[in-house]
């Protein structure tokens, strides 16, 4: 039995920091799997909302989707995909199209009538208010349960005096 050293590096391991660079992009741009168009999204909170950051970039206003319906936003659309194939042959084709859908859950204390979205050099820029109802600080009052007075009901009183009895 022949006994070998082990440097720790593999055997298809690439003899020059450019070849690994080259295998690691190649490989990575070659297995992607471009299944759809999914957008960048910024979200935050600020003391008088939520405010959704969406990237959109090649789509068109009339493209995008904005629905509230039960504590869940959701941004729909698509990216179309618009070739014009005279005299070019893609040799990379990187950009995602496709359609797109993101959801997401609100808390209960937002306000759905004064949800606004704006749309600007391919940014959606979408504000969810805060209702301040729901928000308002209150102090709740605490009633003590043991020794509870209980009022005397004024009817059963007044029959009592009429009757002249007594309990």
């Amino acid at each position: 039995m022949a006994l070998t050293r082990y440097s720790g590096m593999q055997e298809n391991m690439p003899n020059s920091f450019s070849s690994m660079l080259d295998r690691f992009f190649n490989e990575s741009v070659n297995s992607r799997s471009f299944s759809g168009f999914t957008p960048h999204v910024d979200a935050c909170e600020t003391e008088r909302g939520y405010e959704i950051e969406a990237a959109l970039p090649g789509v068109k206003k009339e493209d995008i989707s904005i629905d509230f319906q039960e504590s869940k936003l959701t941004i729909t659309g698509e990216r179309k995909l618009e070739k014009k194939e005279e005299g070019r042959r893609y040799h990379m084709l990187e950009t995602q199209y496709g359609s797109f859908t993101r959801s997401f859950y609100l808390p209960d204390n937002v306000n759905p009538d004064k949800i606004t979205a704006e749309f600007n050099d391919g940014i959606l820029l979408v504000n969810i208010p805060k209702d301040e109802q729901k928000t308002m600080k209150r102090q709740i009052n605490i009633s003590s349960g043991a020794g509870k007075e209980t009022k005397p009901d004024k009817k059963k009183e007044k029959m009592i005096q009429e009757n002249g009895e007594s309990k």
